[in-house]
């Protein structure tokens, strides 16, 4: 069982990459993270833009950009 940390995953409406993303999650048994759509949020935009899927909230205050498989998110996770 992966720790527990409060992940979150950018990402936008209508992003292929961040499905994919949601898809790679799965596979890494990662269920418990919290979803925000940039799109309406203007500071977040900024921060995010094109990097997304972005997941958040890794230990240290790391954050891990696309392209991540299974194998990469549970290796940050620790």
């Amino acid at each position: 069982m992966l720790p527990a940390v409060s992940l979150v995953l950018y990402q936008r409406d209508d992003c292929h990459l961040c499905d994919q993303a949601l898809l790679e999650l799965a596979r890494a048994g990662i269920s418990d993270f919290e979803s925000v759509f940039i799109d309406d949020l203007p500071e977040l935009v900024v921060r995010y833009g094109e990097r997304v899927p972005v997941l958040a909230g890794l230990p240290g205050g790391r954050e891990l950009d696309w392209p991540f498989d299974a194998a990469a998110l549970r290796a940050a996770l620790g």
